[in-house]
């Protein structure tokens, strides 16, 4: 498949909210999926594989962590340019945007704010330039949603610490070089570094998925692994450590999100100009138009509410119940606006010669993962009320 040529969408010229810095580093990311990405993903997506070979140019523009500071290998943007590159990214497929977001938000986020001087030297401008690649587990079998009833332990013993347990749907997990793993120790949640091949940890990939397929998903599991002394994330206090970490996540999500539903838009526009039907485009049908118009609406909605968000962010005045209210509004908006998309290429809504189908499916699990809808609506629910209903 041929690169494309995607202008992106910007009815409301957001583009002159942009710095030139921001715009320059967004369009080169837009650049990169247009003629890397879209010419190659259906095919790993059919074959259920990430296309790894990505990884280095992805480093070589600065993907991976681009708002930590130089001396570990970022580039010290600000939070606008960060969701662009998501933005980016998730156009081309969900996939890539969760390697890019994980890498960044989810292992040297973590390690840049609670880890050590040595462990921040040792990792991140690895993690930065990809010759490491790095997975975040926090989610087990049996807690999700409620990520305090990890059942997942850290005893303390001579020369480390030994842990014992089981992570799942665990992105990156089987190719990971290091782990940021979350566990119980002395019933305080602390944050491990587990490298890989260390004795007793294993990542086997899970098998079977029908959304992200070009993305690994994995296992992790501990038995009697010694982590030594050095690898625990000394800050690390709490599960409010590795909730952070989640919110920067979710920030990312935000942005791919709106990306994807960009990208559906597009390609429905387009066809819809040229699908003739009784004599004429089906653009020239009120009900398309319809259709149409909620998609501009709601992608116009979606980017302003990321772009105060950023800005919140830079300034830091952004919340965690912020960043909830916009993962909850886009991963809606985008699920909504797949869906008319497919609807509005008929049968060939379902081949891969179109990417919509391929983002309906991803997009089950992108509103599923970092906290469900629901629970980001009772996360803003108990912000407005201040009555928890978790329970």
């Amino acid at each position: 498949m041929a690169a494309d040529n995607y202008k992106g969408v910007d009815y409301y010229l957001i583009d002159d909210l942009l710095t030139d810095e921001e715009k320059s580093i967004r369009d080169t990311v837009r650049d990169f999926v247009s003629n890397e990405v879209t010419p190659i993903i259906e095919k790993y997506n059919q074959d259920m594989k990430f296309p790894e070979q990505l990884v280095p140019k992805m480093a070589e523009i600065g993907i991976f962590g681009p708002t930590l500071p130089p001396e570990y290998g970022g580039m010290g943007v600000n939070n606008v340019a960060y969701g662009l590159i998501m933005q980016e990214l998730e156009r081309g497929d969900s996939g890539v945007r969760s390697f890019a977001s994980v890498q960044s938000s989810l292992v040297m986020y973590p390690i840049y704010a609670f880890g050590s001087e040595e462990q921040k030297k040792n990792w991140l401008p690895r993690l930065a330039n990809g010759t490491a690649i790095g997975c975040f587990g926090l989610t087990e079998p049996d807690f999700g949603s409620n990520p305090g009833g990890m059942i997942t332990k850290a005893e303390k013993v001579d020369g480390g610490y030994l842990l014992n347990g089981a992570k799942m749907w665990i992105t990156n997990g089987t190719v990971a070089d290091v782990a940021v793993v979350w566990a119980k120790l002395d019933g305080e949640v602390r944050g491990f570094l587990v490298e890989k091949g260390t004795k007793g940890f294993s990542a086997p990939e899970m098998k079977g998925k029908l959304s992200l397929r070009a993305s690994i998903t994995s296992e992790l599991v501990f038995e009697d692994c010694l982590i030594p002394e050095t690898n625990i994330l000394p800050n690390s206090k709490g599960l409010k450590s590795p909730l952070s970490c989640l919110t920067q996540a979710r920030y990312g999500i935000a942005w791919g999100v709106t990306g994807m539903a960009m990208g559906c838009y597009d390609t429905a526009l387009n066809y819809s100009k040229s699908r003739i039907m009784f004599g004429k485009p089906i653009a020239a049908f009120q009900i398309t138009q319809e259709k149409l118009a909620y998609m501009l609406t709601e992608i116009t909605k979606a980017q302003l509410l990321n772009w105060r968000l950023a800005k919140l962010k830079d300034e830091g005045k952004m919340r965690p119940q912020h960043v909830s209210l916009a993962k909850r509004n886009n991963c809606e908006i985008a699920k909504n606006i797949a869906s008319m998309a497919r609807e509005m290429l008929g049968a060939n809504g379902i081949l891969d010669e179109y990417p919509i189908m391929r983002h309906l499916n991803n997009i089950e699990s992108v509103k599923t993962y970092e906290g469900t809808h629901e629970m980001h609506t009772l996360i803003l629910g108990q912000d407005v009320t201040g009555i928890a209903a978790f329970e």
